[in-house]
């Protein structure tokens, strides 16, 4: 393993949950205004992910006051504070970009009612 994937694998952070595109989630960021630091949570469908170890990100879709809005995030920044999957969503797509041309009802996502990540007890 040479110095690079070591620096690498120091910068993966290990606390973040499953989750896929056509997922609903909760990204709760850190903003930093002058000395003052705040958690501003950002609540969409994850429509990518890009990438994979230390340079990984997703994009999350929302439409707020009518205005469709999308934010890339990296997955293992240190701004990233906290990821919570509040649905999970059934889609057969790898990128859900033909969203951003639907609206309301057009724009909804089917649940997925099981989840096959999870262990059958």
């Amino acid at each position: 393993m040479n110095v690079l994937e070591k620096l690498e694998q120091e910068q993966i952070k290990e606390e973040i949950p499953e989750f896929q595109v056509g997922d609903t989630i909760s990204v709760h960021a850190k903003i930093v205004e002058d000395e003052r630091e705040r958690i501003q949570v950002f609540t969409g469908v994850c429509i990518a992910r890009k990438r994979s170890g230390v340079r990984e990100s997703f994009t999350v879709r929302r439409v707020s006051y009518g205005l469709g809005v999308e934010k890339v995030f990296l997955l293992h920044s240190p701004r990233v504070a906290k990821i919570e999957v509040t649905r999970r969503g059934a889609v057969r797509r790898a990128k859900l970009y033909y969203l951003r041309d639907k609206t309301g009802k057009q724009a909804r996502i089917k649940e997925r009612k099981i989840d096959y990540k999870k262990p059958r007890k």
